[in-house]
């Protein structure tokens, strides 16, 4: 997959915006940045399209900004020249298409038919937009195509909204959703800025769906933590359960047998990708430990801590 669309595989959810007036794209830049989606693809549909995209990567130059609505090649040079980083069509028009691969330009043409599909893999492409998504048959109908088309993947826009987002997210041939009802353009002729700083961190907090699994407890010794169980086991009516390294009261707590990771412990946070999760927080300057990561027997990470630890405690992050 090109680095560009790794990259938006990672962040997740692309911002679909319509700029009317380019005066706000700045302000709009620093709004979708602040809550945590350092991305955009500024549609076509107006005259501000360009001069927006450029305001975009001028002042924020490692904001992943590409060009929507994109219907020939004309407008690819011009979205290029503003400083775009990748292209979205609406639909496949294999000579755009064939101009963007050519000139090495991610691009990600709307499909929403096998033959689209097919088109596609001609084409050399191995990921596209399905648009409309909802009203083309959504999940059900990505999943359908993607049966036969093994190597394929998916980025759904159209109707994609924060209730049916993760559903979309959770299969792994979609590398991210497009949308816009975190910068809707009520919002933006109103410039709601916070509003739209809101709706974006709620739609990463969605999307990443952190959930605190347990609290770790560093004990001097199994005696003294077997001693400190029971009186958890009692205070929450949970059983305990008895490991090799340490005892789980319930599922809430965890007392190890000797000092593990953490001054007092670990705090242990599950995440529904964790892939991205890492890709976020680092983005808010925190470090992970790579020693610590483990993968199960496909290859995929399922456990990260991070670097320092917060109060004393070691935290890591689970794969849901």
């Amino acid at each position: 997959m090109n680095a560009v669309l790794e990259q938006i595989s990672k962040i997740g959810i692309v911002p679909v915006v319509k700029i009317d007036n380019a005066a706000d794209a700045l302000p709009l830049a620093k709004a979708l940045c602040a809550g945590g989606l350092p991305c955009a693809e500024v549609t076509f549909r107006t005259s501000a399209a360009a001069e927006a995209i450029k305001i975009m990567t001028d002042n924020f130059p490692s904001m992943c900004v590409g060009a929507g609505t994109v219907l020939n090649a004309e407008q690819v040079d011009a979205a290029v020249a503003a400083g775009a980083k990748f292209i979205v069509s609406p639909g496949l028009n294999p000579r755009t298409v064939k101009y963007c691969v050519e000139k090495n330009i991610p691009i990600t043409p709307g499909t929403s038919s096998p033959s689209d599909i097919e088109q596609a893999i001609e084409l050399g492409l191995d990921v596209v937009k399905f648009f409309p998504a909802e009203q083309s048959g959504g999940l059900a109908k990505i999943k359908a195509m993607a049966a036969p088309y093994v190597n394929m993947k998916f980025m759904p826009t159209g109707g994609v909204n924060a209730k049916n987002l993760t559903s979309y997210l959770d299969f792994p041939k979609i590398i991210a959703c497009g949308g816009s009802w975190m910068v809707n353009k009520d919002m933006i002729a109103a410039k709601d800025w916070d509003g739209i700083t809101a709706l974006t961190k709620e739609a990463v907090s969605t999307m990443l769906g952190f959930k605190l699994l347990h609290v770790g407890v560093n004990n001097a010794s199994e005696e003294v933590a077997a001693a400190e169980s029971a009186k958890f086991a009692t205070l929450l009516g949970e059983n305990v359960k008895v490991g090799n390294s340490s005892m789980f009261v319930g599922s809430l707590i965890e007392m190890m047998k000797n000092p593990g990771r953490g001054t007092h412990g670990h705090i242990c946070i599950q995440t529904n990708y964790l892939d991205r999760a890492i890709y976020h927080l680092e983005k808010r300057g925190f470090a992970f430990d790579e020693s610590s990561f483990k993968y199960n027997d496909k290859g995929e990470l399922t456990v990260a801590y991070l670097k320092d630890e917060i109060a004393g405690f070691a935290v890591h992050f689970n794969q849901k």
